[in-house]
């Protein structure tokens, strides 16, 4: 059973633990870690599921509320995921469960998109509302993330080759950048490690390094064009340019400059401006979306996650004369503007404004801001850098005086904070060197620092050994 366990995971340790008893206002640790009793649920899951579903820290989730996560056994951790950067208002909130149960109590959960129904109609004029020029934008609803990238680069390339013609082909994107699990996703997404299966498709795909400023410093817009130069690829031949408003591995954000002179080129060449929100969107970085850091205009915003708090749901908002490309009936998915999730959408919506959680989100993030660079200043041999704007950031782990990616020690801190009763997702970025920091946007300053606290600790104990 002790190698069944260890083998769960390629990440966490599923023998448990004796871990130090936490009781404070916002966390509770009172068993070992992963708890004994949780076990059987992993076990199950490891004879039924692939062990690529699996990868997080070994909490079974009993219920979440607000920015904390419990667990059945009288464990309580902070939230520091969100879900993965879903719940930007918080999680199981009651104005979200009251608009999904009236719509239950309506009777209507089995709506497509092929359907009309009201609530349909009310998200629609609202994501329309929040683009940058209501009445030249035009918003679709999907059910995930992926699902929505694959219509922005289908709408992109359709644009391209009606107005140009076939030699109009490619889409370009950039390294380390994450856009979906499905194909055309994927093709577009930076990361070659995840595309080794795929033989014979995406020749039209190419990347350009990503302008992060520390695993490349080359932060200029003449390396984008260089590359495309190196490649050969005439910007007449460019159908559109996706990019994460920031790349979740870091999080990495474009410089301003560099967004601009990105958007000129594009008006310049009529190529199709792709913004991914997915992450960012919603009120994450202090903007509803983060690409209003830049003061740039996409041409289609790719958002989803946050627009929620709750269910699956995802959009695409963009030009008219983009989004209107296809016929009535070309754009059906099964259960896209699902009722259930089209209400729970509404009502997050409605508390994202009517608590100010956006602006919320960035003054707190200047607190976490402060706070992680006196974290990095103390381990500036290990911690390669800090980025973050709101309530997102990262801390950059690397080996010893180096640029080089450290997973290792950074699921090391990861797994200690989560013995203390501070959950956060698994670390990201290209080597999972990133310890990614994403509380619910409704969270106050007393538990957000409570949280710095923690992770202080856990890189005091761990680095400190």
């Amino acid at each position: 059973m002790k190698k069944r366990r260890q083998n769960m995971s390629t990440k966490y340790n599923l023998v448990p633990i004796e871990v130090p008893c936490v009781k404070t206002k916002y966390r509770s640790v009172v068993t070992k870690l992963p708890v004994p009793e949780s076990l059987p649920i992993f076990n199950k899951l490891m004879d039924s599921e692939p062990e690529s579903m699996r990868g997080q820290p070994p909490v079974v989730w009993h219920h979440a509320e607000g920015f904390q996560v419990y667990d059945r056994y009288g464990n309580i951790w902070l939230d520091w995921s969100s879900g993965v950067l879903v719940a930007n208002v918080g999680h199981g909130r009651i104005e979200i469960k009251n608009a999904i149960r009236e719509m239950i109590d309506q009777g209507l959960i089995g709506a497509t998109f092929a359907f009309v129904h009201e609530k349909r109609a009310e998200l629609c004029s609202e994501m329309q509302s929040m683009s940058p020029d209501p009445s030249n934008y035009l918003a679709a609803v999907f059910s995930g993330g992926s699902e929505a990238v694959e219509y922005a680069i289908k709408l992109a390339k359709t644009y391209a080759i009606q107005k140009y013609g076939p030699s109009r082909k490619y889409i370009v994107s950039f390294t380390n950048a994450f856009h979906g699990s499905t194909l055309g996703s994927l093709l577009a997404g930076g990361k070659d490690g995840l595309k080794k299966w795929i033989v014979g498709e995406g020749q039209t795909f190419v990347h350009v390094p990503f302008p992060d400023g520390f695993k490349n410093e080359d932060v200029s817009f003449e390396l984008f064009l260089k590359t495309l130069e190196d490649l050969s690829i005439k910007n007449e031949e460019i159908a559109g340019v996706i990019t994460e408003s920031y790349q979740g591995g870091g999080p990495d954000f474009l410089p301003a400059e560099y967004a601009q002179k990105l958007q000129q080129f594009c008006r310049y060449n009529d190529i199709v401006m792709i913004y991914d929100e997915m992450q960012a969107g919603f009120g994450r970085t202090g903007k509803m979306f983060a690409f209003e850091h830049y003061d740039v205009t996409p041409d289609l915003i790719v958002c989803g996650k946050g627009l929620s708090s709750s269910l699956p749901i995802s959009g695409v908002i963009g030009r008219k004369d983009i989004m209107g490309l296809y016929p009535p009936g070309a754009t059906i998915t099964t259960h896209s503007s699902s009722p259930l999730c089209v209400a729970a959408a509404l009502a997050n919506l409605k508390i994202l404004k009517e608590e100010n959680l956006v602006e919320n989100s960035r003054m707190l993030g200047e607190i976490l801001w402060s706070e992680l660079q006196k974290i990095r200043n103390k381990y500036l041999d290990v911690f390669g850098c800090v980025r973050g704007r709101g309530l997102v950031a990262g801390i950059q782990v690397v080996k010893k005086n180096t640029k080089e990616p450290d997973g290792a020690l950074a699921l090391r801190i990861n797994e200690r904070c989560f013995q203390k009763g501070l959950l956060m997702f698994a670390p990201a970025g290209v080597a999972g060197e990133c310890i990614k920091i994403a509380p619910p946007l409704m969270i106050n300053e007393e538990a957000l620092r409570e949280g710095i606290q923690v992770l202080e600790e856990a890189c005091d104990e761990i680095i400190g050994e």
